[in-house]
């Protein structure tokens, strides 16, 4: 048994094998393309293209000579068999030459090069282009003679080199170019006899030595249609009889088809429409800043991430609006779902370094009852902060939300609130240890103490205690006793220090004579009365709907 599925396998594989030979050698049309090399003459002749070109603009640059298959560069459209059918860069401000290796692109269909700065001569190669069907190289800088070889291009209807600055005469083999409908030769210096037999709609106005004043016949215009000579009336009737029914037929078939092509056309846009929405195209914005920043374990976004995740910051995604700024919602490629906040007004924000800072604090905020910053993006237009989204929503939300929260509920709710503000008061208080030991180590005259031990002497104690008073005067507990950043730099440079100081050590002083035991000074009455505030409002919220 082993042995025959070992033969079964085996003529499997040697017919997979047989048959992909098979494939190669006669069905796939890339085995035409390769050269005894194996390089694909098509990217060969196009690499020539482009080297004899100047792309200021980089519209060529992903034009591989090492490529196997050109279908996916910029300007070319290929057929379903892989075969270049056009080249097209207008406008794309190109100079250089047209290099002759454009005669190797047998299957070439089209040629769109207008409006570009193109000098040198028209290469004579183009005449072997049997199947090209349009050409136009129009407002160049094209200089010699019009290609004789045009006319092999039995297939050719549109030309146009216009405004160029083409010489010597028009070629009379374009005149049996029976296929051709359209023919712009104008603003050239063109010279010598028109063909009398050109394209059905010409142009040669703009050449001085043909068209000098340009009221001539010859100039412009749409040749006549045959007139058709009838022997007798019968015939003349079923003529007129047979054209009519033709001129019916030819308006109904242009009728069905142009029916046919809309409706082709609106299935198109609705195919497209769905499937642009469902793969939005993001971009990144340039990010001047690209050194990482070393926060911990914050992670860095790029913009098109963000922008994929909240759908290109989606109205439909938006959970949350702010003074800083907006707040979306997102869902990262792994499935984990974020909120995005969009600051807004970042011109006024610092910068990319006023930022940073702001990251290392908000990093340094880590505590059970505060949401932790997940990551961060930054632009030179942008600044986005990414945290985990809470399915729950806000306290806020819920107490206002239907149904009714029983009194269970908010009592939890507010357990919960007073843990939380118990917990910041005790942080709050070793923040006031420190700042009683500052100020216990500045009357005390023992300043050296906070100087790091590796300075040893080398510091101005003078400049060490002055800087200390303008910290215990920034720290003030009341805000309106604190000075103004101006005030602060003055006192730093050595002007008003020594006033703002004693006067506030007057008023601690008054302070001190004027309060009684077992009473509490302003600042704690202020304090006190803050929190009684805060506490008040949030026990109304808790009590439910008024």
């Amino acid at each position: 048994m082993m042995q025959g599925r070992r033969e079964a396998k085996k003529s499997y594989v040697l017919f997979s094998s047989t048959f992909f030979f098979f494939y190669i050698c006669f069905l796939s049309p890339s085995s035409a393309e390769l050269t005894d090399k194996g390089v694909n003459f098509e990217v060969l002749a196009l690499i020539g293209i482009k080297s004899s070109l100047v792309d200021p603009h980089g519209v060529l640059k992903n034009w591989d000579d090492t490529a196997v298959d050109p279908c996916s560069w910029n300007m070319i459209t290929c057929s379903p068999d892989g075969f270049v059918l056009s080249l097209g860069a207008p406008s794309q401000s190109l100079s250089g030459t047209l290099s002759s290796s454009i005669g190797n692109l047998t299957n070439l269909q089209t040629v769109l090069l207008q409006n570009n700065y193109i000098t040198g001569h028209i290469p004579h190669e183009i005449g072997k282009l049997m199947k090209l069907k349009t050409i136009d190289l129009s407002t160049n800088n094209f200089t010699g003679q019009i290609p004789f070889t045009l006319s092999h291009s039995t297939n050719l209807q549109y030309l146009r080199v216009n405004n160029n600055s083409l010489t010597g005469t028009i070629p009379s083999s374009l005149a049996n170019m029976t296929q051709l409908t359209f023919l712009d030769l104008s603003y050239n210096n063109l010279s010598g006899p028109v063909p009398r037999s050109l394209a059905k709609t010409f142009n040669v106005m703009g050449n001085p030595q043909i068209c000098p004043t340009g009221t001539e016949k010859d100039c412009n215009g749409t040749q006549p249609k045959p007139i058709s000579i009838t022997l007798n009336s019968s015939q003349n009737k079923s003529s007129d009889g047979g054209t009519k029914n033709r001129k019916i037929a030819v308006v109904f078939g242009v009728s069905l088809t142009c029916v046919c092509l809309l409706i082709i056309g609106f299935g198109f846009l609705l195919w497209w429409r769905r499937r642009h929405n469902k793969q939005v195209l993001f971009f990144d914005i340039n990010e001047q800043n690209k050194e990482e920043i070393c926060l911990g374990n914050l992670r860095r976004f790029s913009f098109k991430e963000l922008q994929s995740a909240t759908s290109n910051f989606s109205s439909k995604n938006l959970v949350g609006k702010g003074g800083f700024g907006n707040v979306y919602k997102g869902c990262l490629h792994d499935g984990s779902i974020i909120a995005v906040k969009r600051l807004k007004d970042i011109n006024n924000g610092g910068g990319e370094i006023q930022f940073q800072t702001e990251l290392e604090m908000i990093s340094l905020a880590v505590h059970r009852n505060l949401l932790r910053l997940y990551g961060f993006c930054t632009t030179s237009s942008e600044r986005l902060l990414v945290y985990p989204y809470m399915s729950n929503g806000s306290v806020a939300s819920r107490l206002k939300a239907k149904p009714v929260l029983d009194w269970g509920t908010r009592k939890r709710i507010a357990l919960g609130a007073g843990r939380g503000a118990l917990e910041f008061g005790k942080a709050a208080n070793q923040r006031g240890a420190i700042l009683d030991w500052v100020k216990k180590l500045q009357q005390e005259k023992k300043l050296e103490q906070i100087v790091d031990k590796d300075l040893k002497s080398n510091y101005d104690r003078i400049e060490v205690e002055e800087m200390v008073q303008v910290a215990l005067l920034c720290t003030q507990y009341l805000p309106i006793h604190r000075p103004k950043m101006s005030e602060v730099v003055r006192m730093l440079e050595g002007d008003g220090l020594v006033e703002k100081w004693e006067a506030s050590s007057q008023r601690a002083e008054t302070n001190r004579s004027y309060s009684k035991p077992n009473e509490f000074s302003s600042s704690e009455r202020y304090s006190d009365l803050t929190d009684d505030s805060s506490v008040l409002v949030q026990a109304m919220e808790l009590s439910g709907p008024r």
